[in-house]
C-alpha cells in the first residue's frame, strides 16, 4: 500500500466515524452543549471541516479556502470571518449551529478539494516541509495531523452523543 492509499484509508474512517456519530441525531442534538462553554456536536463539525479547508487550501496549496471560493459562509448563515477555532465562552455560548445537512454539505466540498490535491501529488512531494505555529511538518506530516486531529473530534462528538442518548439509540 502506498502513501496516498493509507490517507485515503484514514479520511474514510474518519467519515465513517462522523456518519455514525451524526445517524438519527435530531438538530437539537447536535447543537445540544452538556454546560455553559462547552462545544455541541455540530460545533465540533464545524470545527473539523474548517482545519481540513485550512490545513489544504491554505497551507498546502496555498490558495483560497473552500470557505470563501464556495460562499460557505453566506449557505451557513455565518461570518465570512468565521475562523471556526480559538473561541472565548462567549464565542462558543453564541454559536447557533447551522442544519447539519449544511455543515455535511460544506465538509464534503472541503473533502474533495482535499482528494483532488492529495491525487495529484508526487511521492516527492509529501517530503516538502512547510512551517506552521507549533513547528515545520512534512506534507505527509500535515496530513496525518489532519487524519489525528479529525479522529480526536470524532472521539469528543462519540462523547456528546453518548451523554445524551448512547451510541446505539
Amino acid at each position: 500500500m502506498d502513501l496516498k492509499e493509507y490517507i485515503n484509508l484514514e479520511l474514510e474512517g474518519v467519515k465513517r466515524g462522523i456518519g455514525r456519530v451524526l445517524n438519527g441525531l435530531t438538530q437539537e442534538e447536535i447543537a445540544w452543549r452538556p454546560a455553559c462553554g462547552c462545544n455541541s456536536i455540530g460545533l465540533i463539525l464545524f470545527h473539523t471541516a474548517r482545519s481540513e479547508d485550512s490545513f489544504i487550501q491554505k497551507t498546502l496549496k496555498g490558495s483560497p479556502e473552500v470557505w470563501s471560493t464556495g460562499k460557505w459562509y453566506q449557505k451557513l448563515n455565518l461570518s465570512e470571518n468565521e475562523a471556526g477555532a480559538h473561541y472565548t465562552v462567549e464565542q462558543v455560548n453564541a454559536f447557533r449551529v447551522p442544519p447539519v445537512a449544511d455543515i455535511l454539505a460544506y465538509y464534503d466540498a472541503v473533502r474533495k478539494e482535499t482528494l483532488e490535491y492529495l491525487k495529484n501529488l508526487k511521492p516527492e512531494e509529501f517530503d516538502k516541509k512547510i512551517k506552521l505555529p507549533f513547528g515545520e511538518f512534512s506534507v505527509a506530516g500535515i496530513f496525518s495531523i489532519i487524519a489525528s486531529h479529525s479522529a480526536q473530534h470524532v472521539g469528543e462528538m462519540s462523547y456528546l452523543r453518548g451523554l445524551q442518548r448512547g451510541m446505539d439509540k
